[in-house]
């Protein structure tokens, strides 16, 4: 083979590689990408839902522990009491700010 004929070969796979290269690279960044942005953001919003009630329970526990031992000692119904109100008081205005939802047709 001679030379020109080696350079006219390894021109050719070198643009056609370079094309499916491109297209690869069209296909990660049109495609791919999104799904991998999407995933991530359902997996990471699904850790940080699971973290939260956890701080959530973890809080209103320490929260009753703390009205039995320093605030109503001896009467814990007082302190049932006390985060019963409170509870009841957030579902309330959680519950007077809600939107109604649009009527479908």
């Amino acid at each position: 083979m001679s030379e020109a004929n080696q350079n006219r070969d390894s021109d050719f796979v070198d643009k056609a590689l370079h094309r499916f290269d491109h297209v690869l690279d069209l296909v990660h960044d049109k495609l791919l990408r999104p799904i991998l942005l999407a995933g991530r953001f359902v997996a990471y919003g699904f850790i940080v839902f699971l973290a939260s009630i956890v701080l959530f329970g973890a809080f209103v526990i320490g929260l009753v522990r703390l009205f039995n031992v320093y605030l109503f000692a001896g009467h814990e119904w007082l302190s049932y009491l006390v985060i019963g109100a409170i509870s009841l008081f957030t579902g309330l205005v959680i519950w007077r700010r809600r939107r109604p939802v649009t009527v479908r047709k």
